[in-house]
C-alpha cells in the first residue's frame, strides 16, 4: 500500500513538473499539462494561471502564461483526487477513468487551442494515452472556471456533442440549450444568484445601489439579469461601472478610475452589488484607499471567498462584505490529500514551474520545495464541492454506459452516450442524490457568508444563511447569524428616506423613481405603509381622514339624541302633555255622571282630550336615532291625532254658530245636518286617507347624509308636496274653527268658549307660519327638533288654559 501511494506522489510530481515544462504553442495539436490513461478518458480545464502577456498584432506566436494561479492549481489538484478517488473504490466495477490535464491561462483564446487537442484524439490528449485498440476520445471535459471561457468552449465541443461539465461558470446564457446542448454545470445560474440578491436589497430596505461588473459574458448577462429584478423590486441602479476582462486592456486603469470615482461621487450609495474578479476588486479597493469604510459590497460567487481581493488591506478600511457562495462539501478530505503531497520529490532545476514557486516561497517563507500551506491557504472549498460532483456525475453516468456496453473497446464509445446518460442519471454523493435539470444545472442554492475578521485575521468562509432556489427564500444557520445579518438594516441606502405611512412619494420628471419627496396625503386619502406610491381615497360615505393620516376614521352618527339638553327639554314637556291630557281623561270618566261633564260634552271631550294626547306621543317619535318606521308613524299619528283634535273643537264651534248666529229657520235646517261624530269622522277620514296614499306611493323613510366628519341621519319625508297638504289639511280645518270662533267673540260671559278657540287658534297659525320658513331654512341633526317645538306649542295652545279652567272646550 505505501509503494503505490508512494508510485502516485511521484506521479504527482511529473504532473506538476510537465504542467509548467511543456509550453503551449500555438499549432493545432496542444500539449496538455498532463495525462494519465484509462478505459474512459476525460479532460480538464483549470487557470492555473491568471492570464497572457499581450499577443501579437503581427504574426502568430505562442502565448506566454503570466501570474500562477495557485487557486486554479488547487481546482486541477481536486479533479486528480476525485478520478484517484473513483478509480479506486468499486463504482466502476474495474473500469479506470483516465484523465488529461490542461491551463486555460484564464484566456478564451488559450482555451480555444486547448479545446482543438481534447477533440483531435489521434494527435491531442488522446495521442498520449493510445492502448491496444487506438487512440482513446475524451468523452467529457470537466471546465472551466469563467463563463467567457466556457461559452468559448461549449461551442466547439457542441460539433461532437462532448459533455461539459463546469465547476465555475454561471452565465444565464448557459442555460440554452437549444445554442448548448452539451454544456451542464454543478452551480446554479446567475439569475438565480441575482433573485437572491435582490431578495437581500429588499429585506434591508437598499433601494439606491451601484454596481460593478466585469465586460463579456458573465458580467453582461449578470448584469441584465440584476438590472431585470432591480426594477421589478423598485430598486434604483445609481450607477453601472463595466470593467475590462482582460488585465493588460489598454483602458484598464481608466475604467477603475472612473468605477472609483462613481463610488465616490455618491455618499447616498452605501451598498455596491459586484460581478468582478478578486483582481478587480483588489484594484478597487487600492483606488479608494480608506473611502470604503461604511460600505456594504454584495459580493457575487466569483469573489466572494477570494480574501485576496482585499489586497492585504484590513476589513475595516473596506467595509462589510456579504458574499453569495456556492455550496461546500467535504473539504476535510481534500486537505489530507494535500498534505501528503509534501513528501514529493525534488523536481528538476530547470522546472519552470521551479522559479514560480520558489517566488511564492521567499513570499510566505514556506519549507521546501512545494509550498504546501500555501496551496492550503488558496482552497476554496465550494470549488472542492462542484468539482466532486462534476465527477461524480461522470462516474455514475459511466458506470451506467459501461453495464450495456464495452468501455474497453474505443470504436464502440462515443462522448453523445455519455451525455445522454448524463441527462436521465440521478447520481449520489456524500449522501445525496443529484440529478440534472432540464438546463443542465444543479439547483443546489447558496451559502450567504459574511466576512469577519479577527485580530487581523480575515475569515471569508463564514456562512450566516442559505439560499433555498426552489422557495426562493432566506434560511439563517442561527439566531446569532440571523442577528448579524438584521444588523445590516441599519445600513441606509437610500436616494431619499423612507416616506412614513401618512405620506406618499412625489417623483419629479426625469429623476429615478426612487429619488422623490414625501409629501402628506391630502384629506380623505391615507397611506398605511412606507414608501407608497400614492395614497388611497377614503369612502367619503361612511369615513374620512385629516390629511397625512394613516387610516380612514369612520363617520360618527349624528341625530337628535335623547342624551342632547336640547332634547330632554322637549321630552320634559311632551312627557307632561300627555300626562295632563290623560288625567283630565280619568278625572272626566270617574265623574261622567256629574252635571259638569255631562254639559262639557261627554264623549267627544274624551275624544279631543285621547287625540291630543296622541298628538304629544307623536313628538317623542323625533327623538332619537330614527328607523323607517319611525318616520313614518311619526308623521302620519301626529296628523291623524292632530286632525281628530281640531275637528272636535270644529264641532264645537258649529254647535255655538248654530245656537247664537242664525235666524230660527235656517238654525232649524241647519241643525238637522249637524251630526258630530259625522263630522269628526270625515273629517279624520279624509286625513287617513291622505297619510294613506302618503304612505304607500311615497313613504317617508331614513335618509343618510354624509357630512365632512359626520352621517347625519335623518328622515327624508320621501313627497313634500304630501307632506305639505297634510299640514294644510290641518291649516284648512284650524281656518274653519277660527272663523266659527270669532264670529262668536261676543257672547255672554256664560260662554266665552269662543275666546278660548279663538286664542288656541291664533297660537296654532303663529307657531306654524313660523315654523315653515325656519323648517326649510333649518339643517342637521336639530331640524325634528323644529318641528317637535311647533307640535308642542300648537298642543298646548290647543289645551293650556281651557283646559284647566272649568273643563276648558269641554266645558
Amino acid at each position: 500500500m505505501e509503494r503505490k501511494r508512494g508510485s502516485q506522489m511521484a506521479q504527482l510530481g511529473c504532473v506538476l513538473f510537465l504542467w509548467f515544462t511543456v509550453p503551449l504553442g500555438r499549432t493545432v495539436h496542444v500539449s496538455p499539462g498532463f495525462s494519465v490513461p484509462g478505459d474512459i478518458n476525460i479532460a480538464g480545464l483549470f487557470p492555473i494561471h491568471k492570464g497572457i502577456l499581450n499577443t501579437s498584432l503581427t504574426h502568430p506566436a505562442p502565448p506566454e502564461c503570466i501570474g500562477l494561479n495557485l487557486v486554479g492549481l488547487n481546482k486541477a489538484l481536486v479533479m486528480i483526487q476525485a478520478v484517484e478517488s473513483i478509480n479506486n473504490s468499486p463504482m466502476l466495477g474495474g473500469i479506470k477513468l483516465g484523465y488529461c490535464l490542461f491551463d486555460s491561462c484564464s484566456d478564451v483564446t488559450t482555451a480555444l487551442y486547448v479545446t482543438k487537442s481534447i477533440m483531435d484524439p489521434a494527435g491531442g490528449c488522446g495521442a498520449q494515452m493510445n492502448s491496444s485498440s487506438g487512440p482513446r476520445p475524451i468523452m467529457a471535459v470537466i471546465g472551466a472556471t469563467i463563463s467567457e471561457v466556457s461559452i468559448a468552449v461549449a461551442r466547439q465541443l457542441n460539433l461532437e456533442l462532448i459533455p461539459q461539465i463546469s465547476y465555475g461558470s454561471t452565465a444565464l446564457i448557459l442555460s440554452n440549450k437549444d445554442r448548448f446542448p452539451a454544456f451542464m454545470r454543478t452551480v446554479p445560474s446567475d439569475n438565480h444568484q441575482t433573485n437572491a440578491m435582490v431578495k437581500l436589497l429588499r429585506a434591508n430596505g437598499w433601494n439606491w445601489v451601484g454596481i460593478v461588473t466585469t465586460d463579456g459574458e458573465y458580467g453582461r448577462a449578470a448584469l441584465n439579469s440584476f438590472v431585470s429584478q432591480t426594477a421589478e423590486a423598485g430598486i434604483c441602479i445609481a450607477f453601472k461601472e463595466i470593467l475590462p476582462v482582460i488585465l493588460s486592456d489598454s483602458s484598464y486603469e481608466d475604467k477603475i478610475s472612473r468605477a472609483v470615482k462613481a463610488i465616490r461621487a455618491d455618499p447616498k450609495v452605501k451598498v455596491i452589488v459586484a460581478f468582478a474578479t478578486p483582481t478587480h476588486m483588489q484594484a478597487i479597493f487600492s483606488s479608494l484607499g480608506g473611502g470604503a469604510q461604511g460600505k456594504v459590497w454584495v459580493a457575487s460567487d466569483a469573489w466572494s471567498t477570494s480574501e485576496s481581493a482585499l489586497g492585504g488591506r484590513s476589513l475595516s478600511s473596506v467595509g462589510t462584505v456579504v458574499g453569495f457562495t456556492f455550496k461546500t462539501g467535504d473539504t476535510p478530505s481534500f486537505l489530507r490529500y494535500l498534505r501528503g503531497l509534501r513528501h514529493l520529490q525534488e523536481p528538476p532545476k530547470n522546472s519552470s514551474f521551479v522559479k514560480e514557486l520558489r517566488a511564492w516561497q521567499n513570499h510566505t517563507k514556506a519549507q521546501g520545495w512545494l509550498p504546501t500551506k500555501t496551496l492550503m491557504n488558496n482552497i476554496k472549498p465550494e470549488s472542492i464541492f462542484s468539482i466532486n460532483l462534476a465527477i461524480s456525475a461522470v462516474a455514475h453516468a459511466v458506470a451506467k454506459l459501461c453495464s450495456v456496453k464495452d468501455c474497453r473497446s474505443s470504436k464502440d464509445l462515443h462522448p453523445w452516450e455519455l451525455l445522454t446518460e448524463l441527462r436521465e442519471s440521478t447520481f449520489q454523493m456524500e449522501g445525496k442524490n443529484y440529478t440534472f435539470d432540464s438546463n443542465g444545472d444543479l439547483t443546489l442554492g447558496y451559502d450567504i457568508t459574511l466576512w469577519s475578521s479577527d485580530k487581523g485575521v480575515v475569515s471569508v468562509n463564514d456562512v450566516v444563511a442559505q439560499y433555498d432556489i426552489r422557495t426562493r427564500s432566506f434560511s439563517y444557520t442561527s439566531q446569532d447569524t440571523r442577528e448579524k445579518i438584521l444588523d445590516l438594516k441599519k445600513v441606509e441606502s437610500r436616494c431619499s428616506p423612507t416616506c412614513q405611512p401618512g405620506q406618499f412619494k412625489k417623483t419629479a420628471e426625469g429623476q429615478h423613481v426612487c429619488c422623490y419627496e414625501c409629501m402628506n396625503c391630502t384629506e380623505n386619502h391615507f397611506s398605511n405603509d412606507t414608501d407608497t406610491d400614492e395614497c388611497f381615497s377614503c369612502d367619503t360615505d361612511i369615513a374620512w381622514a385629516p390629511a397625512g393620516h394613516t387610516y380612514c376614521i369612520h363617520k360618527t352618527l349624528e341625530f337628535f339624541t335623547w342624551e342632547d339638553g336640547f332634547g330632554m327639554v322637549l321630552l320634559a314637556l311632551a312627557t307632561l302633555g300627555i300626562l295632563l291630557a290623560y288625567i283630565m281623561v280619568v278625572l272626566f270618566l270617574r265623574h261622567r255622571h256629574t252635571p259638569v261633564v255631562k254639559a262639557a260634552g261627554g264623549p267627544i271631550c274624551y275624544l279631543m282630550l285621547l287625540s291630543l294626547g296622541g298628538s304629544f306621543i307623536s313628538t317623542i317619535l323625533f327623538v332619537g336615532r330614527p328607523t323607517n318606521l319611525q318616520c313614518q308613524v311619526r308623521q302620519v299619528l301626529y296628523g291623524v291625532s292632530f286632525t281628530c283634535c281640531v275637528s272636535c273643537i270644529l264641532v264645537k264651534s258649529l254647535k255655538i254658530l248654530l245656537a247664537f248666529h242664525f235666524k230660527s229657520s235656517v238654525r232649524t235646517a241647519l241643525h238637522r245636518l249637524y251630526r258630530p261624530y259625522w263630522i269628526i269622522g270625515v273629517c279624520v277620514g279624509l286625513q287617513a286617507v291622505l297619510c294613506t296614499l302618503w304612505l304607500v306611493l311615497c313613504s317617508p323613510r331614513v335618509s343618510n347624509i354624509p357630512n365632512p366628519t359626520t352621517i347625519l341621519v335623518e328622515c327624508f319625508e320621501g313627497s313634500y308636496v304630501a307632506f305639505g297638504a297634510m299640514l294644510g289639511y290641518i291649516a284648512v280645518l284650524a281656518l274653519m274653527c277660527f272663523g266659527c270662533a270669532f264670529k262668536g267673540r261676543k257672547l255672554p260671559e256664560n260662554y266665552n268658549e269662543a275666546k278660548f278657540i279663538t286664542f288656541g287658534m291664533l297660537i296654532y297659525f303663529i307657531s306654524w307660519v313660523t315654523f315653515i320658513p325656519t323648517y326649510v331654512t333649518t339643517s342637521g341633526k336639530y331640524l325634528p327638533a323644529v318641528e317637535m317645538v311647533v307640535i308642542l306649542i300648537s298642543n298646548y295652545g290647543e289645551s293650556g288654559r281651557p283646559l284647566l279652567l272649568r273643563g276648558g272646550l269641554c266645558a
